[in-house]
């Protein structure tokens, strides 16, 4: 990539602005793992970022419910970044000293890497600003919620929190790539995602006689194998649409049609347009495919987040910082995920990028998100600032540029 519209400009350095930050951010990610909280309910976290910012003289201004923002500077605002603070109702099995202490509940996404590196960024920036080494405004934005459909970051972008924000970006963890590392790419890295949820009734009855009732059962595994196939012909393969299930329920005999079964899965798709006429097509081939079976047809279609689609402006902002701090061999070109991830609506609305950041410990375990063993190397913190703030120092200097 050759995009850089101030090659002269000169940066500081991060890391000796970030080092006396770190044993406080390490002690705040363990407290914060500690004590995870779900969606919506991320009380306790939103207060300890909160009251962080604060004691560093920062204003943070708190949101309807859970998540704050805080700018960090002065004039107009150059960049956006954005982190996402709530966890999973998962039960922990790290072992960890500081593991969760609520049953059911833990950060096996990362979210709270997430919230500590963006702390820090905040912080550091903070340090920079009174410091004079900050000339220009950057808003940090803790979001709530993104592990719900359609997202916490829908309520953010209604409550105005990206208004003046000309760009954004974000992190997320990926534990395939080492600590110490990260992974761009540009155009979409994440998929959309929907979430399909199918009732099929019909009179029931006795498996020696399926021509006497609807064979109900045989329309759900119908439906399972046939809908996928159907889609895969019917939109662009490279559109990658993915029909999954997850659950199929039906019966309580071996003899015995029943009456009713369920059946639930997912949608996912990397191409925002396809993800339109996906979400039509699907409804449609769903019907068509039950049709002959007799059985009656319930579906609940619900359309969760289009794909995150990395601009190249701001994939290009983040090489640029992480050249700097991290040096160019440690940026790799990271796969798609078909995962869902909610800052797709923020960057829908501004442009905008995520990078991967790597949380493998060289030579150790690779672990998989949403996994209740999953253990980030906290060693990704730092390098997370590192970028993210250099980032935001980048984007202050293009914004003068302009």
């Amino acid at each position: 990539m050759t995009y850089d519209p101030a090659p002269q400009q000169s940066h500081p350095s991060i890391g000796p602005w970030l080092a006396p930050l770190l044993p406080q951010l390490i002690e705040f990610r363990r407290d914060v793992h500690a004590n995870p909280e779900l969606s919506y309910e991320e009380h306790r976290t939103t207060e300890r970022i909160t009251a962080t910012l604060e004691a560093a003289g920062l204003s943070p201004r708190r949101l309807e419910g859970t998540g704050l923002f805080v700018d960090i500077g002065e004039g107009n605002i150059a960049l956006g970044l954005r982190a996402d603070i709530d966890a999973l109702p998962i039960l922990e099995e790290t072992g960890l000293s500081y593991a969760s202490l609520r049953n059911g509940v833990c950060h096996a996404c990362g979210h709270d890497i997430h919230a500590t590196v963006m702390l820090g960024v905040a912080l550091t920036l903070g340090r920079m600003h009174d410091a004079g080494e900050l000339a220009g405004k950057v808003r940090v934005i803790f979001q709530p919620a993104e592990e719900t459909m359609p997202g916490g970051a829908l309520a953010v972008i209604e409550q105005g929190v990206l208004d003046g924000v000309p760009r954004i970006l974000a992190l997320h963890c990926e534990p395939r790539v080492d600590a110490g590392m990260i992974g761009t790419r540009i155009g979409a890295i994440t998929s959309a995602s929907d979430t399909i949820k199918i009732e099929l009734t019909g009179r029931g009855g006795h498996t020696s006689r399926p021509h006497l009732t609807e064979d109900l059962v045989f329309a759900l595994a119908e439906i399972a194998v046939n809908v996928p196939a159907v889609l895969n012909r019917r939109i662009d393969v490279r559109s990658a649409v993915s029909v999954v299930w997850g659950q199929i329920h039906a019966g309580s005999a071996p003899n015995a049609i029943p009456a009713a079964g369920y059946m639930a899965g997912t949608m996912r798709c990397l191409d925002g347009e396809a993800w339109e006429s996906a979400g039509v097509l699907l409804d449609e081939v769903v019907r068509q495919v039950a049709v002959p079976y007799g059985v009656d047809v319930k579906l609940e279609h619900i359309r969760g987040v289009p794909p995150v689609v990395n601009a190249e402006a701001e994939t290009d902002l983040i090489e640029r910082a992480a050249r700097s701090e991290i040096g160019s061999t440690s940026i790799v070109l990271t796969p798609q995920s078909m995962g869902g991830e909610d800052f797709a609506w923020m960057t829908h609305k501004i442009p905008g990028a995520m990078l991967r950041l790597g949380t493998r410990t060289p030579g150790g375990e690779t672990y998989d998100l949403h996994r209740g063993d999953y253990i980030p190397d906290e060693k990704a913190i730092e390098t997370g600032i590192r970028v993210m703030a250099a980032a935001a120092l980048r984007a202050v200097a293009d914004g003068q540029v302009a």
